[in-house]
């Protein structure tokens, strides 16, 4: 445990922040699972469905700066690429 009074601070909003902006991380992860899922189902059409969802929340996990930019454009084109290979 930290002894300096600021160090006590910064664990406080550290442990804040972390509670704030982990919602948003999971719903991302929850949401890239599911289009995966649909994919190895082969259900396209809920995939395609789903779709817009996921990269809102892959935006929005961005945004937040939970994830870096280009970590964010990565997953969006993973996905994109997953839902356009069911055939």
């Amino acid at each position: 445990m930290p002894i300096i009074k600021s160090a006590i601070k910064r664990a406080k909003q550290n442990t804040v922040r972390k509670a704030r902006l982990l919602p948003y991380r999971t719903t991302m992860k929850t949401m890239i699972k599911k289009v995966e899922l649909l994919v190895k189902e082969g259900k396209k059409a809920e995939a395609e469905k789903l779709l817009p969802e996921v990269m809102s929340a892959i935006d929005t996990a961005a945004k937040k700066n939970i994830i870096h930019r280009k970590n964010a454009d990565r997953k969006k084109a993973k996905v994109s690429k997953l839902v356009a290979s069911i055939s």
